[in-house]
């Protein structure tokens, strides 16, 4: 996609928002920043733009409007609300019921409902990468040390995994080592899985001293990669590292690094690999 034009940064909770903020400052592109009130890094405030409630979408269209915005990109943490007790204007009052219903269908109807109330307005939607695609992993070895070649199976074996429970729409990511599924992610997010296979004999996973299996971090099909995209950090390596994993891999251009300078500096020091694949490697390696 052709990012031209002023953006409108939709900023919930954590890192990615202020990553995505400082390089479009740094880019020079006008932006400006809807921050959600009570969730958005205060390092935003620091960005030209308004604050905002969750539930007041005729104000977030008076601003777009008012900063003659031609795209929204929708990111950072958001918990799911209560719908019935939330605080909403005209507009939330008019959007917020089919949110709601779409919100069964589970979080990605729910993100592509809000999209389509966008669009309907004649925004275009842009992702995380597409605004920011330094954030985005690269081909091949990223940091950490070389993996072992035992660890190419685990690989391929993992994103294979991780694709199955995807399409079931089940989770993203999922942990093998010598080829046997260890844990799969379903509610509980990634870090929270990791660390059940802590948990785990010794004798199937592997240990600091003598690091085993693969942590696979995989978009589903469903996932409209523009509003939710797999992502890693520091914390996913340092779990990772305690579990005695030996590396984390993800596809190329499909998987965002939060922080990578702290994030591989992290893989270096701990001694977990961080692999990107594509297609021309024939699954992971």
């Amino acid at each position: 996609m052709s990012v031209t034009g002023k953006l409108a940064l939709i900023a919930g909770g954590g890192a990615v928002p202020v990553e995505v903020a400082r390089y479009l400052k740094a880019s020079g592109r006008a932006y400006c920043v809807l921050r959600l009130q009570g969730l958005s890094d205060l390092e935003l405030n620091h960005h030209p733009g308004h604050d905002v409630g969750l539930g007041d979408f005729a104000h977030m269209f008076d601003l777009l409007a008012q900063e003659s915005c031609q795209s929204v990109c929708m990111v950072g943490y958001v918990q799911r609300p209560d719908f019935n007790t939330m605080a909403r204007d005209a507009g939330g009052a008019e959007h917020l019921p089919v949110i709601q219903a779409a919100g069964r269908g589970g979080d990605d109807s729910l993100l592509r409902q809000v999209a389509r109330m966008f669009e309907a307005k004649g925004y275009a939607i842009e992702g995380a990468h597409e605004a920011n695609p330094q954030l985005l992993i690269g081909h091949g070895l990223q940091a950490g040390p070389a993996p072992v070649p035992e660890a190419a199976d685990d690989m391929a074996e993992a994103v294979r995994i991780a694709n199955v429970i995807g399409a079931l729409d089940i989770g993203q990511a999922v942990v093998v080592a010598g080829k046997i599924t260890l844990a799969v992610e379903a509610q509980e997010g990634t870090d929270a899985m990791i660390r059940r296979v802590q948990a785990l004999p010794d004798a199937l996973k592997g240990a600091l001293v003598n690091r085993k299996g693969i942590l696979a971090k995989v978009a589903k099909p469903i996932q409209d990669l523009r509003l939710d995209m797999p992502t890693i950090g520091v914390s996913t390596v340092e779990t990772a590292s305690a579990a005695g994993l030996h590396g984390i891999v993800g596809q190329v251009g499909k998987l965002l690094i939060v922080d990578k300078a702290a994030t591989f500096a992290a893989a270096e020091r701990l001694g977990v690999f961080i692999y990107g694949f594509d297609d021309t490697d024939g699954n992971s390696h």
